[in-house]
Order: C-alpha cells, then sequence, then structure tokens
C-alpha cells in the first residue's frame, strides 16, 4: 500500500539565504495576483474559460513584462499556476451545487502567502547530513529531528513568523496487516468533552485559547492602537503571530497523541460523524469553540494513523446523533443544556454523548443511513454495552495523560 506523509523541520538560514527566501515568497505572492489579475481581465474580454492552456499564455507574457519572475524555480512557477486553478475550479464547483458563498479566488497580500514549493525532487533541493541545499536560495542548517521514510517527492519552503520550516512529502509502499473488525467502536466529538466513545470513555480537551486568550488579546489590543505600516505594528503582529502558533501547536500535540493512543488501543474501526463544519459554525455563538475543537484536524489524524495500522475510520450521518435513544430509537429534542439523556419511552438514562456515541457505532455496524456496513458479525449487543456502561465507569484510557 502506498502512503504518503509529510514531515516538518526547522531549517536556520543565514542572513543572506533569509533574504533569498523573502524575495522568492514576495515575487511568489505578485507572481499569483499577475496570473488571477490578467484571467480576470480575459474574462471581461468575453473569454469566460479558465484552463491551464490559458495560465501559461498568461505565464509567457507576465516573464516577458518583467524579467525577474525568473528568479523563480521554473516549477515553483508551475505549482502557483495550479494553485489558482484549483481555485478557479473550487469557485465553479461551488456555483454548481448552489452555494451562496462560492469564493472567488482572491489577491494574496504578503501576510497571506508564506510558502514556495518545489513540487519534484529532481535535483532542486538535496539533503546531506545536517545541511538542505535548495536550487537558487543556497544551503542551510536544517534540523533533522526524525527519520523521513520513503522516497522524499516534494519540498516547500514555509515561514511562520521569523521561523522557517522545510516541509518534505514522502511516499512509502507498506504492508499493512490484515485486521479483523472484531472491536469497533463510536466517537462522538462534542464541545463540552473533546470526545465521547460508546464504550463510555470521555476524554476532555485543555483549553488552550482560553488560557492563552488574555495575552492574545492584549497583542491585539496593541496592534489596534499602532500606525499601520508602522516597524511597531509589525513587531506587534509577529508577537501575536507568535502565540497563536504555540496554541496551535498545543492543540496539534494533543490531537497527535490522542490519535495515537486510539489507534493503538486495541479498537479495530472507529466511527466518526460526517461533520460540515461551515455549517455549523453558522450559530455564531458556537462558531469560535467549534474552530478552536479542530475535529477535522483531529479526524485526519485518526484516519491516516489507522490507515497505517489496517483499521479504519467510517463516517455516518450525523443527523439526530444526539437525539436518538441508543436503546429504543425514539427521537426526541436535546438541548445543550441538557447533559443526559433520558428516554421518554424506555426510560433509558444516559450521558448524552455516550449515548450519541452508540448511535454513531450503531449506524456503522448495522449500515444505516449515510454509514459503510461491516456486517452484523460487529455488531456490540446494544443491551450489554448499556449495562457494562451502567455498572463499569473505568477505561483504560481514562488514566491517560494527554498534555
Amino acid at each position: 500500500m502506498e502512503l504518503t506523509r509529510a514531515y516538518k523541520f526547522r531549517i536556520y538560514p543565514d542572513a543572506t539565504r533569509q533574504a533569498e527566501i523573502d524575495e522568492r515568497l514576495i515575487l511568489a505572492q505578485q507572481f499569483y495576483n499577475k496570473i488571477l489579475e490578467k484571467s480576470i481581465e480575459s474574462y471581461k474580454n468575453g473569454k469566460r474559460k479558465v484552463s491551464m492552456v490559458q495560465f501559461n499564455r498568461f505565464v509567457k507574457e507576465i516573464i516577458q513584462e518583467d524579467k525577474k519572475y525568473l528568479k523563480l524555480y521554473s516549477q515553483t512557477r508551475c505549482e502557483i499556476e495550479y494553485k489558482l486553478f484549483k481555485a478557479y475550479q473550487n469557485f465553479f464547483r461551488r456555483i454548481k451545487e448552489g452555494n451562496k458563498k462560492a469564493g472567488f479566488p482572491r489577491f494574496k497580500s504578503r501576510d497571506r502567502y508564506k510558502s514556495i514549493t518545489y513540487p519534484q525532487d529532481n535535483g532542486s533541493f538535496s539533503i546531506r547530513k545536517d545541511r538542505l541545499r535548495v536550487s537558487r536560495i543556497g544551503t542551510m542548517k536544517i534540523e533533522l529531528h526524525r527519520k523521513t521514510e520513503g522516497t522524499i517527492k516534494r519540498l516547500a519552503i514555509k515561514r511562520e513568523g521569523n521561523d522557517y520550516y522545510a516541509i518534505f512529502t514522502t511516499i512509502n509502499n507498506i504492508k499493512v496487516p490484515d485486521v479483523e473488525n472484531t472491536n469497533p467502536v463510536g466517537i462522538d466529538l462534542g464541545l463540552d468533552s473533546f470526545i465521547a466513545m460508546s464504550d463510555g470513555t470521555k476524554i476532555e480537551k485543555p483549553k488552550f485559547v482560553k488560557k492563552s486568550e488574555k495575552h492574545i488579546a492584549r497583542w491585539q489590543r496593541r496592534i489596534a492602537k499602532r500606525r499601520k505600516g508602522s516597524k511597531r505594528r509589525e513587531s506587534a503582529k509577529l508577537k501575536l503571530q507568535k502565540k497563536w502558533e504555540h496554541v496551535a501547536n498545543q492543540s496539534n500535540d494533543f490531537a497527535h497523541k490522542l490519535s495515537d493512543k486510539l489507534v493503538n488501543s486495541g479498537y479495530t474501526s472507529f466511527a466518526v460523524e460526517d461533520l460540515h463544519i461551515q455549517n455549523m459554525v453558522k450559530n455564531h455563538n458556537l462558531a469560535q469553540s467549534i474552530y478552536n475543537a479542530s475535529w477535522n484536524r483531529f479526524i485526519q489524524m485518526l484516519s491516516y494513523k489507522a490507515e497505517s495500522a489496517g483499521t479504519k475510520v467510517i463516517k455516518v450521518d450525523a443527523r439526530n446523533t444526539s437525539k436518538e435513544c441508543s436503546s429504543c430509537g425514539n427521537i426526541q429534542d436535546m438541548p445543550l443544556s441538557i447533559r443526559e439523556y433520558n428516554c421518554n419511552r424506555c426510560g433509558m438514562r444516559l450521558d448524552r454523548d455516550i449515548n450519541a456515541s452508540i448511535n454513531i457505532l450503531n449506524r456503522a455496524t448495522l449500515g444505516q443511513r449515510g454509514s459503510h456496513a461491516q456486517g452484523e458479525s460487529v455488531r456490540p449487543q446494544r443491551e450489554a454495552v448499556l449495562e457494562e456502561l451502567r455498572t463499569d465507569k473505568t477505561h483504560p484510557l481514562l488514566d491517560a495523560v494527554i498534555a
């Protein structure tokens, strides 16, 4: 089986190499905007079709007008073309889907263009011991804190604040173990607890954003008070960016450790809700909490780690998982303020999130709407599960310390 992985390493360019990287980031941002500008002009002149052939013509015109863009590596320019072409494709797709916010491709500011890509390992970059050589930039120190597995196919140089990173994409052929699906588990993602599982386990997520919100608010106020374009404003923006990066790193670290723990805990498949985050954040009271929860990021990590271990992540329809009784199937209203499901038909009493996770598992294993049936041989006995949850609230995962 062919697996794609990304490895991120810190690089330490000297002042000359930093200037080279920064210059190419600016050129890449301008190059992107130039192609977008020409495509808009072409559209206004009646040429409605968007294609790579058209973009290639724009590129030739841009380079003829200003030779400075030849400083960008040729395949880096191709990657910028393709990035804009994909943005157009996504725009037209959303229009066909009837999305009111189709999201026409936007011009990029320097703050929003932070990486350049070398899409092929064809001599454009190389690693020797602790030194990274990049075409037309030079050689710089790289901190290889872990070993890459597989063949390196792609490199992205990224700037985050005042720090620089090299991100390698690798392809590795591995033999995935054949795992029988004998111990499936349902996972409900929530705001009260990060995950609730059908075996009774609940994992709380540390409130990283809340712990840092005073520092974030302080730097936001300082940015608002300082004059646009001033060095002091740029300095404050870097401080704020650093704080947000710290919060993001904490969140990613938590998701990595938790997904590792789940994959290595003996579960043979994971049933999760097929969440549509963009629809959920329309509730402005919960939008910030939903974004901070990073549910999609966690599911992505769990999915690729489960795939490597020979298990799978199954997405099911999320409708009414919290409102449906996992014992009798009764559906009743469940406001967010009610944390225990008390069925008015069969009398079952169970934690709201645990009840939802059992419903998610049932939909995955019984082949109900929006799921992928795995056969009744792996279906847990509902009564036995409920009885176990009523009598035994312990589980090995509850003792795990997720930093």
